[in-house]
C-alpha cells in the first residue's frame, strides 16, 4: 500500500510538471507570435548591418548610411537599402544606380518577382523604378508612385504601406515591395 501511495504521488507530480511545461510552451508561442512581426529598421540600426562601401559594376561606392533603411522580417531575414555616392560612375549608370539593395528572401517589387540577391536600384524617368544586378544589367523595371502628401521627404527611407507590405522611398517617389 505504501508503494501505491508513492507511485500515485510520483504520477501526480509528473502530470503537474507536464501541465506546467505545456502552459509554458503555449505562453512562449503566444509571446513569439506577439513579438513575431516585421520590423522597419532605422539608419542607426543599419550601421551594424551595412558596410562603408559596396561593389557595383567594377567599382566601389561609399554608402550613405544616414540615408538607409530596412526590414527585419519576423523569421529573421532582412531587406536592406542604402543610398550610394555614384560620383565616379558614368551618367547612364548613375541614373539607375542610386541605392544598394539587398534582399535575403524573394520579394514582390511593384508586383513583379525579384529573387533574393544584391542589386543596384533607382528611380528613373516616367515614374519608373529600375533594378539592376551588380554588373549593371537590367533585372526589372516597374511603375513607381509619388506621395505628394509626404511632409518630410528623405533621400531614402522604408516605411510600412497602409495596404500591406512596405514602401521604399527616395524623396517623394516610392515603390511597393512585399514577400
Amino acid at each position: 500500500m505504501r508503494k501505491q501511495g508513492i507511485l500515485r504521488m510520483a504520477a501526480a507530480g509528473m502530470m503537474a510538471v507536464a501541465m506546467m511545461a505545456a502552459a509554458g510552451a503555449a505562453k512562449a508561442q503566444g509571446s513569439a507570435a506577439a513579438a513575431g512581426s516585421d520590423t522597419v529598421l532605422k539608419p542607426a540600426e543599419m550601421e551594424k548591418l551595412l558596410p562603408a562601401s559596396v561593389y557595383y559594376r567594377g567599382q566601389t561606392a561609399n554608402t550613405q548610411l544616414r540615408n538607409s533603411g530596412g526590414v527585419k522580417f519576423a523569421d529573421g531575414f532582412y531587406v536592406l537599402a542604402t543610398k550610394v555616392d555614384t560620383g565616379g560612375y558614368a551618367t547612364g549608370v548613375a541614373e539607375k544606380y542610386q541605392a544598394y539593395f539587398i534582399t535575403e528572401v524573394p520579394l514582390k517589387v511593384g508586383g513583379e518577382n525579384l529573387a533574393a540577391g544584391v542589386y543596384g536600384v533607382g528611380f528613373i524617368g516616367d515614374n519608373k523604378f529600375a533594378v539592376t544586378d551588380v554588373g549593371g544589367h537590367d533585372v526589372l523595371t516597374v511603375n513607381a508612385g509619388e506621395d505628394a502628401g509626404m511632409k518630410r521627404p528623405m533621400p531614402l527611407q522604408i516605411v510600412i504601406d497602409p495596404a500591406g507590405g512596405f514602401r521604399l522611398y527616395a524623396g517623394r517617389k516610392y515603390v511597393l515591395f512585399s514577400r
